[in-house]
């Protein structure tokens, strides 16, 4: 039986707000590495809207070698003396490489320097996928002197003034830490509220209007991380700011993360999209309880269907839809679902940032959880590809077959599949991404879609419409790479062939269709796992 959708170019929501635009990575010095250069070229062409990168380890001490959750810019050492020691080249090679290219550092002001360590040793962690080796050594700890932190974020900004222009370095976000309620932080709740207030005091000296923002923490699932976001919103409404004495600490954005949890379940993999999304609707309700934020910017500083981006599928077996058309049906849907909880408690949701790069000199296809592997796009990139193509104003979309918010916040997508969409509308152009997902990565049989859109051009004016579209043949690099024996050291002619199977591709070629008394109406068969975007672009004159 057909599914309708019925699409209203009357019933506009909101502007279309380009929630997408976020990345990150743990290693920063891949960022001017050869593959690294191209990903980020890729990003910045998905479309005119600026598009932000966080990454970690800015202030980490070490030569600039990456390991796997792990870089270094050696940015503050000591004088034998104590005082400090500035040393921007590698910071200024990172976030050169983004603005070349017309990116923006999202500037995460972590992790701490060796020489401020209050518990340097050892400093750099060993860990490896599989590995026991702690992730969290020296630079997890407070520091020595929260007053040379201050010192520290305070000469970071000034040189970022002097070296981009005061007006540039303002536009950029600057954030304190990440997820300091895990073992990415090793102090107190308390002492992460004075590392806060001295950063953000460091950096307002410098860059008043900059915008700054945290917690950043890790989810919501517990009540000690409630409790430490809530902690820390008061505290920065009411609480004693250690670095000026005076009340209160700026706060222009409000970020916490959110992932979901994937598993392997009778041989075959499982999505965790309830999970996520019930972090989301946890950290929005938090932030709405206080009047004082509930109208700040809210980035979820990290929004991935699981935990760690450099655990392989092949130590992680449950990480192998990181490949193929599951990541990108997953982003898809959960993307929507996240701006339906926006809408429901009322906050302003600026962006859902997407925690996966590549990782330089690893093998082809290994399961990291990227966007491109060798310098091949990765279908989940082609997601944002159709997300850059989208603009204007959000459309209402009436659907038949609608599993409803609170269906997959409490139990997921495990009986029927998510079949759904997100439309907007600009200059006569009308976008519609649809999806067909389910949390089981089983095959089943594709869903038969009828889809109106109401409002475009009736009589003789034809409207042209073309479908792009990722699934298991379409936009997807890694059924091409399987296809040609899966090689680790491809020929030039099949890496060209790997670069043309990683492009956003036409499901047909571009027709012109009639509207009758209006309505415009295209039949869409969707496979499971796939995404389609629709663009039905209307004659002028």
């Amino acid at each position: 039986m057909s599914i309708t959708m019925r699409i209203d170019l009357r019933q506009r929501l909101s502007d279309w707000r380009p929630i997408w635009r976020y990345f990150g990575y743990d290693e920063p010095n891949y960022t001017y590495m050869k593959d690294g250069q191209k990903l980020l070229s890729q990003l910045a062409a998905l479309s005119p809207e600026t598009v932000y990168i966080r990454a970690h380890n800015l202030l980490t001490t070490g030569d600039g070698t990456p390991a796997l959750k792990w870089g270094s810019t050696n940015a503050y050492t000591e004088k034998p003396d104590g005082s400090p020691q500035y040393d921007w080249r590698i910071v200024d090679r990172i976030f050169d490489t983004y603005l070349e290219r017309g990116l923006k550092p999202y500037v995460q002001m972590g992790f701490m320097p060796e020489a401020l360590s209050s518990n340097p040793r050892p400093y750099q962690h060993s860990w490896y996928p599989g590995g026991q080796n702690p992730i969290s050594t020296g630079w997890a700890y407070p520091p020595t002197d929260f007053k040379k932190w201050g010192a520290l974020t305070h000469a970071w900004a000034q040189h970022s003034a002097e070296r981009y222009g005061l007006v540039e370095a303002s536009r950029w976000v600057w954030e304190v830490w990440n997820e300091p309620n895990i073992f990415y932080w090793r102090g107190t709740p308390e002492e992460y509220q004075t590392l806060y207030d001295f950063a953000v005091d460091g950096v307002k000296r410098a860059l008043p209007n900059a915008a700054v923002g945290g917690p950043h923490i890790a989810g919501t699932n517990t009540p000690e991380a409630q409790q430490f976001m809530r902690d820390f919103l008061t505290h920065c409404i009411s609480g004693r700011n250690a670095a000026t004495g005076g009340t209160g600490a700026p706060l222009d954005v409000v970020a916490f993360h959110a992932k979901g949890a994937p598993r392997l379940v009778d041989g075959h993999v499982q999505m965790g999209c309830a999970e996520q999304l019930e972090n989301i609707d946890r950290g929005f309700a938090l932030t709405a309880s206080f009047p004082e934020h509930r109208h700040k910017p809210i980035v979820i500083g990290e929004s991935d269907p699981d935990g760690c981006a450099a655990c392989t599928a092949q130590v992680y077996p449950q990480n192998a839809y990181r490949n193929g058309a599951l990541f990108a049906s997953y982003t898809a849907a959960t993307f929507a679902r996240k701006i339906e909880l926006a809408d429901r408690h009322g906050v302003n949701f600026e962006g859902a940032l997407t925690w996966a790069f590549e990782f330089e000199d690893q093998p082809y296809f290994a399961g990291f959880r990227v966007l491109s592997s060798n310098g091949i796009a990765l279908p989940v990139l082609n997601v944002f590809r159709m997300f850059g193509q989208m603009r204007g104003e959000r459309l209402a979309v009436e659907n038949s077959a609608d599993l409803g918010l609170d269906a997959i916040l409490n139990n997921g997508v495990r009986e029927r599949p998510d079949v759904h969409a997100q439309a907007c509308v600009a200059d006569g152009l009308v976008s519609v991404m649809l999806w067909q997902y389910h949390d089981d990565d089983l095959p089943a049989a594709p869903e038969r879609v009828t889809l109106t859109v109401d409002g475009l051009p009736a009589g003789d004016k034809p409207v042209l419409f073309r479908h792009f579209r990722i699934d298991e043949t379409h936009s997807n690099a890694h059924t091409a790479w399987l296809q040609m024996g899966s090689p680790q050291s491809p020929t030039p002619e099949q890496y060209a062939v790997l670069e043309r199977a990683s492009e956003l591709t036409l499901l047909e070629s571009p027709r012109w269709l009639r509207s009758a008394n209006g309505l415009t109406t295209v039949e869409v068969v969707l496979p499971r796992q796939s995404v389609s975007l629709l663009q039905f672009e209307a004659v002028k004159g």
